[in-house]
C-alpha cells in the first residue's frame, strides 16, 4: 500500500479549509464562451486557466481574489489537493494567496473535466491589478522545497475586471452559470443626493434552476467611494433554466459626488472570513433622467394667503411591522417678497389610478410660517400591506378649505421605483435640520448580548442637541436591516432629560435575533417617529415614522479585558481593585474597592441594565453572583453608598462588602488556591462578558 508523504497530508490540510462562492468569468462582447488571461500547462493534456482577477478596497488594503480553473485532459484522476497558486507583484514582493473556506470537496478532478478554484489575498493599498504576477505551484518530492513552478502568468497590461456597458458577464452560483447584464441607469437628483437606480438583469444560462444569494451592490466612483445599493425583488429570488429576471437597484449618493464613470459592484459575503468576495463589476452607462416622474420637480400653485411652490424630494417605502408605509419627503417654498402662512394639507396616494390610500402630512418644523425666501420641510404618510405591488404611484396634494371643502392643488406622479435610504458611513453624522429639533446623530458602537437560545444585539447611537436652547432628544423609530433585506424592528430607550445646546445623549437601540443570527454588514434604519400625523411627544407610541436614514454599523464589539480595571461600559467606567476574601463565623466575604466614572455628563436611558459580578471558583462551578442596577449609578439627593451598601455609585468608594453564607463554598475553599471573578452587562436576561480576573484566596489583589 502506497503511503501518503507528510507534505502531501500538509498540502491536503492546507486545502481543506478552502470554500468556493461565486466564480467569476470575464466579460465577453458575445456572450458566449469565457476569455481567459493566461494558461500554464501542467502535462501535454492537462493545465491551469486563469481566469479573472479581482481587486477591491479593504480596510487599509485591496483585495484580490484570484479565479483559476484545473483541467484534466488525461486518462486517470488528478489530486487538485496537489496543487495551488501564489501571488506576487513584478516587484518580487510576496503575498499569501489563500484557497476561500469550502473548495474542501474539490480534492481531485476526474479524467475529462475541470473544477473552478478561487484564492484569496491581501495586497498593499498602492497595488495595481498590472502589478499582479500569478504562479502555479505543484508539491514535487524531487525538488529542494518539494514544490515546483509549473509557469506564471502576467495580468496583462490591458486587463480590466469591469465588464463594459454594453456587455454581460458570467459567474457561477453552485454548479450554475448565471448571466448578468446591465439594462439601464436611471438617475435623478434634489438638494443634497443623486438618487440612481440601476436595473439589473440575471439570466440562467444553465441546465438547472438557481437560487440568487444574498449579494450586495454598491455604486463604485472613479475615486474608488462606495455607495451601497437596496436590491429590489432579489430575496429567496430563483431563476429557472433559460429566464431571465430583472431587479432594480436604487441609492442615494451625495450631490458632491461626480455622476462620470460610475461603476456597479457585486460582492457576497464570506461569513467565515468576514470579508466581502467580489462576484462581478460593471461599468454602468449613462444615466438617463426618469420618464413620467416628479422627483426634483417644483410645481407652483396658489391659495388664499398667496403663492406657493411645492416640490417632492424622494419617495420611500418603508417598514412598519406588518405593513409598508409610503412617505413623501416634500419641500414648500416661498418664493414671494413677504412672509406666508402655512396652508392646511391634506392629500392621499394613488396607486395605478385605480386604489387610493390616504396619507397624513406631518410637520416636522416648529414654525408657524413661511418666510420670503425660505422653505417648510412635510411628510405624507400612508399605509399598505407589505405585499403590495403596484407599476405607477402618484401623490395628490390638496388643500382643505373648510370642513367639506378639499381643492386638489399639486399632483406628483412615479413609476413604481422608489429612493433608497439615504445612507451614512461609520464615520458621519447624519443632521436632523428641522427649526427647534436641530439633532445630530452618530453610530458610536454595536454591542451583542447572548444566552442560551436567542441573543440581543443593541446600537448606541450618540444624538448631539445643535439647538441653541435646552431641548429633548428626538425618539426615533428604529429597525435593523440584515445583508439580505430581513427587517427587525428595534427599541429605543428613550432620554427624556432636556439636554444643553451642544450637549448630547446616548439612545441605546436594541433588538432580539433568533441564535446565530449574523450581524455582518447588518444596517440601522431610523426615522422621526409620528402619532396620528403629528411628530411623536414624550411617552406617546408612534403608529409610524418618515425622514428615513440609514448607518453602516460597525462590527461587533467583543473584547474582553483581563482584568477588572477601567472596564468600560459606555459611558460609565468601573474599577474593582484591593479585592480581599475572607472566612469567618461560617460567612464567606469579598471586600473591594471600586471606582465608576462617567465620560462627561451624557444623558442616558440604561433602565434595565445590570452589572453582574460572578464569582467562580478554582473549578470553574459559579459559586454566586451579585448584580446592581447601572441606573443607580447615578447620584440621588439623600442616597449614599454608605447608608445601604447594597448599590453602586459615581465615584471612589473603599471596603465594599458581598457576604454569602456557604457551606459548600467554605469547604471547597480550603483546597483551592485560585477564583476567579467575571464582569457582565446584563439586559432582559441576555448577558455580555466585559472582564474576567484571576486571583488567590485570602490575599488582597492590587
Amino acid at each position: 500500500m502506497k503511503m501518503k508523504s507528510p507534505f502531501m497530508k500538509l498540502a491536503a490540510l492546507a486545502f481543506s479549509i478552502s470554500l468556493t462562492l461565486s466564480t467569476v468569468t470575464p466579460a465577453i462582447a458575445d456572450g458566449e464562451g469565457s476569455a481567459i488571461i493566461g494558461k500554464v500547462s501542467i502535462s501535454e493534456q492537462s493545465y491551469f486557466e486563469l481566469k479573472q482577477i479581482h481587486l477591491t478596497a479593504s480596510q487599509n488594503s485591496k483585495l484580490a481574489v484570484i479565479n483559476v480553473s484545473l483541467h484534466n485532459g488525461g486518462s486517470s484522476a488528478l489530486k487538485a489537493i496537489d496543487y495551488w497558486i501564489r501571488l506576487k507583484n513584478k516587484a518580487g514582493s510576496q503575498f499569501s494567496a489563500r484557497p476561500l473556506p469550502s473548495d474542501k470537496d474539490k480534492t481531485s478532478v476526474a479524467p475529462g473535466s475541470s473544477v473552478d478554484l478561487t484564492f484569496y489575498a491581501n495586497v498593499n493599498e498602492n497595488t495595481q491589478l498590472q502589478d499582479l504576477v500569478v504562479q502555479f505551484m505543484n508539491w514535487d518530492l524531487n525538488r529542494p522545497k518539494f514544490e515546483r513552478m509549473l509557469g506564471e502568468v502576467y495580468v496583462p497590461a490591458a486587463y480590466t475586471d469591469v465588464t463594459p456597458p454594453q456587455e454581460g458577464s458570467i459567474f457561477r452560483v453552485g454548479e450554475t452559470e448565471v448571466k448578468a447584464s446591465i439594462k439601464k441607469l436611471v438617475s435623478n437628483k434634489n438638494e443634497k443626493y443623486h438618487v440612481p437606480a440601476v436595473y439589473l438583469t440575471l439570466e440562467n444560462i444553465g441546465g438547472n434552476a438557481v437560487a440568487i444569494p444574498a449579494y450586495m451592490f454598491s455604486i463604485r466612483t472613479p475615486e474608488g467611494l462606495l455607495y451601497p445599493l437596496e436590491a429590489k425583488g432579489i430575496k429567496d429570488l430563483a431563476i429557472k433554466p433559460k429566464e431571465s429576471k430583472e431587479i432594480q437597484l436604487a441609492g442615494t449618493i451625495p450631490v458632491a459626488v461626480s455622476s462620470d464613470q460610475w461603476e456597479l459592484i457585486i460582492t457576497e459575503t464570506a461569513a467565515d472570513l468576514k470579508i466581502n468576495l467580489p462576484v462581478a463589476a460593471f461599468q454602468l452607462p449613462a444615466a438617463t433622467l426618469s420618464p413620467d416622474g416628479s422627483i426634483g420637480k417644483a410645481y407652483s400653485f396658489t391659495s388664499k394667503s398667496g403663492v406657493y411652490s411645492a416640490e417632492m424630494n424622494a419617495l420611500y417605502r418603508l417598514p412598519w411591522e406588518d405593513q409598508d408605509l409610503l412617505s413623501a419627503d416634500l419641500a414648500l417654498s416661498n418664493k414671494g417678497p413677504d412672509t406666508l402662512a402655512l396652508p392646511k394639507l391634506t392629500g392621499y396616494f394613488l396607486l395605478d389610478d385605480a386604489v387610493k390610500i390616504e396619507a397624513s402630512v406631518v410637520q416636522t418644523a416648529n414654525v408657524v410660517g413661511i418666510a420670503s425666501g425660505s422653505s417648510l420641510n412635510l411628510q405624507m404618510v400612508g399605509k399598505i400591506p407589505y405585499t403590495s405591488k403596484y407599476s405607477r404611484i402618484k401623490l395628490v396634494l390638496q388643500e382643505k378649505e373648510s370642513d367639506t371643502v378639499t381643492t386638489d392643488v399639486v399632483e406628483f406622479s412615479s413609476q413604481s421605483e422608489v429612493q433608497a435610504i439615504p445612507f451614512h458611513s461609520l464615520d458621519q453624522t447624519y443632521t436632523l435640520a428641522d427649526e427647534g429639533r436641530k439633532t445630530g446623530f452618530k453610530i458610536r458602537s454595536l454591542n451583542r448580548y447572548a444566552s442560551n437560545t436567542s441573543s440581543l444585539v443593541i446600537a448606541q447611537v450618540e444624538a448631539t442637541n445643535l439647538e441653541k436652547r435646552y431641548t429633548v432628544i428626538p425618539k426615533p423609530v428604529a429597525h435593523f436591516r440584515s445583508a439580505d433585506g430581513t427587517v427587525l424592528p428595534a427599541l429605543v430607550a428613550e432620554v427624556t432629560n432636556k439636554v444643553s445646546p451642544n450637549g448630547a445623549a446616548l439612545l441605546n437601540v436594541s433588538a432580539m435575533l433568533p441564535k446565530g443570527f449574523s450581524t455582518e454588514n447588518m444596517h440601522l434604519i431610523i426615522g422621526e417617529s409620528v402619532t396620528e400625523g403629528k411628530l411623536t411627544e414624550s411617552g406617546g407610541t408612534p403608529d409610524s415614522y418618515v425622514k428615513p436614514v440609514a448607518f453602516m454599523l460597525p462590527e461587533v464589539k467583543t473584547d474582553v479585558k483581563n482584568s477588572l480595571m477601567n472596564v468600560d461600559v459606555y459611558p460609565y467606567q468601573i474599577s474593582l481593585y484591593q479585592i480581599a476574601t475572607m472566612i469567618e463565623n461560617s460567612t464567606f466575604t469579598m471586600k473591594f474597592n471600586y471606582e465608576i466614572s462617567r465620560e462627561g455628563y451624557l444623558e442616558t436611558n440604561v433602565d434595565g441594565h445590570k452589572l453582574v459580578l460572578v464569582f467562580e471558583d478554582g473549578g470553574g462551578q459559579k459559586s454566586f453572583e451579585k448584580w446592581f442596577e447601572m441606573k443607580d449609578f447615578d447620584p440621588v439627593d439623600g442616597e449614599t453608598p454608605e447608608t445601604g451598601g447594597t448599590k453602586l455609585k459615581l465615584g471612589k468608594h473603599e471596603n465594599f462588602k458581598i457576604q454569602v453564607t456557604d457551606a459548600d463554598l467554605l469547604f471547597k475553599s480550603s483546597f483551592l488556591k485560585q477564583y476567579k471573578l467575571s464582569l457582565y452587562d446584563e439586559f432582559q436576561g441576555q448577558r455580555k462578558l466585559l472582564a474576567t480576573q484571576k486571583a488567590d484566596w485570602f490575599v488582597t489583589t492590587d
